[in-house]
């Protein structure tokens, strides 16, 4: 079984049911089904083949879905990529990925013109109407294609081929913190395994109304919040671009019972004025990831609206979820939860060897999730997955009921003086603060103690200081782990997805101001 033909019996089950509402329309099972067919046909009449590589410069809707799932349904292999990125950054994960088509709303005609000529293996630009851009200009362009029509010309009778579970269905470019964005190649196996094992964990059921919000180019979307809530023929809510007047919309139109987000996007609706708790009551489950969410906003989110969020622990290369806290047990603040079904999580040392009960040491992963490795980086590959396990990065612990916590990533760990300071552990601290509404702590260099810690803080009171928030710390913080310098901004650079920037931050680095 694989996503697809998942689908595709979900729709013979349910052919009635409401796949999705969006922007005022709504799509049956059955009605879906059937488009994602013939687009699928579509694209074999354009010349794609099994194995071959279809770009996806898409935002939040339903040429989204119908693109991906019908590049699957004819064995193509699917690479999502944030349509706010530059021409730059685009041209090279399309290079890159070998890509052979790529799909990109209307507004993205200039773009494609500019880039077609550096871009000689993008053989077809097929672009989707929304009514913002004159379609005019793409008829007389031999190289583009209107979705629409593709669609019109596709074959209800089409059978694609037959899929294996080790055929890479997607890749999905990773954010290259540091050098190129690495292309995760995930299976057939590891999507549908990880979309099942989600969706038992979090019992969603075709009753279950999602809100689907956070981008769906981002693998935390794709699983959580598209990929299990159709395999269960649960009906999504589809929102273009997250906004907090927009989710207590469909509270009170459409009465949701999932929302699925970053922690940001938790405070915004924390922080909202004009969001009432009435209007989010019928929500009984809501999935944080991306990020560490911080305990005091976990508690003040679930004291506000009565409803509990359920953390949970992904990445990229694991398709992505390995962790969330248990619906049938205590939830504990500040854990990313146990392992979920099928998938092992343990705490390594610097040799590999699994560390006690508490101690903190690297996370890696092991399960049907798992990437078959970075495309065309057998290197980088082999460092990363050893001996079947997936290291993560990030540095964590796990406690005597098998509990896991993220500590901070690997990456970010800051060396004062030889003393080990974890970013979360003061930003947790900060948030704590009535005043502060968002943290990012990062390590500057240091002339006498090899790096310092610096935060900065956005505040919903002009009148707070930085010296009353040093004294602050002070109260709550061993000495080496008290911040060199705060810093207030207006806000904090984030991704598409809502996460901290911390390596924007670090181009902000001013002089330390002295405690």
């Amino acid at each position: 079984m694989n996503l697809s033909s998942q689908l595709h019996e979900t729709a013979k089950a349910r052919a009635n049911k409401p796949a999705y509402y969006f922007m005022g329309g709504s799509s049956s099972y059955a009605e879906l089904d059937g488009a994602i067919t013939k687009f699928a046909s579509g694209l074999e009449k354009l010349g794609v083949r099994q194995g071959d590589h279809i770009g996806l410069l898409l935002g939040n809707s339903p040429h989204f879905i119908i693109s991906l799932y019908g590049a699957l349904r004819v064995g193509a292999t699917v690479i999502p990529i944030n349509p706010i990125y530059t021409a730059d950054e685009i041209g090279y994960i399309l290079n890159n990925g070998d890509v052979k088509v790529v799909v990109a709303l209307d507004i993205a005609v200039p773009l494609a013109e500019k880039m077609h000529s550096f871009l000689p293996q993008v053989e077809y630009f097929v672009i989707c109407e929304t009514g913002q851009f004159e379609m005019d200009r793409i008829s007389v362009n031999p190289k583009m294609k209107s979705f629409t029509n593709l669609v019109a010309s596709g074959d209800l009778s089409f059978n694609g081929p037959e899929l294996q579970n080790d055929d890479v269905a997607l890749i999905l470019y990773t954010s290259g913190t540091t050098g190129k964005p690495k292309g995760a190649m995930l299976t057939h196996k590891n999507l549908y395994s990880n979309a099942k094992d989600v969706g038992d964990y979090l019992k969603i059921n075709d009753q279950d109304r999602v809100i689907t919000a956070l981008p769906m180019f981002h693998v935390f979307c794709l699983t959580v919040a598209l990929n299990a809530p159709l395999m269960n023929g649960a009906t999504m809510l589809i929102v273009p671009k997250f906004s907090p007047k927009e989710i207590f919309g469909l509270g009170i139109e459409y009465k949701p019972t999932v929302f699925a987000g970053v922690p940001t996007m938790y405070n915004f609706l924390f922080q909202y004025p004009e969001g009432k708790p009435e209007d989010l009551q019928t929500l009984r489950l809501c999935i944080s990831g991306g990020a560490s969410m911080p305990v005091a906003l976990l508690k003040n989110f679930e004291k506000k609206f009565n409803v509990v969020v359920s953390e949970g622990y992904g990445l990229s290369e694991a398709s992505p979820v390995t962790c969330f806290n248990p619906l049938d047990r205590p939830r504990k603040p500040g854990s990313i939860g146990t392992s979920i079904l099928h998938v092992e999580n343990k705490i390594v040392n610097e040799v590999g060897v699994e560390v006690p009960v508490g101690e903190v040491g690297e996370l890696i992963v092991r399960g049907p999730n798992v990437m078959k490795g970075y495309y065309k980086m057998p290197e980088e590959s082999s460092a990363t997955i050893r001996e079947e396990w997936l290291y993560t990065g990030d540095l964590a612990k796990v406690d005597a009921d098998g509990y896991f916590y993220i500590v901070d990533r690997k990456k970010d760990l800051i060396l004062v003086g030889g003393y080990n300071v974890y970013p979360r552990e003061v930003e947790e601290v900060l948030y704590n603060h009535p005043d502060v509404i968002e943290v990012a702590v990062l390590g500057v260099p240091d002339p006498n103690q090899g790096e310092a810690v610096k935060s900065y803080v956005v505040s919903k009171n002009p009148e707070l200081t930085v010296e009353y928030l040093f004294e602050y710390c002070k109260e709550h913080l061993a000495k080496y782990k008290i911040p060199s310098s705060i810093e207030f901004l207006k806000e904090l650079p984030k991704n598409t997805t809502g996460k901290i920037l911390r390596r924007a931050l670090k181009e902000l680095v001013t002089e330390p101001v002295n405690k």
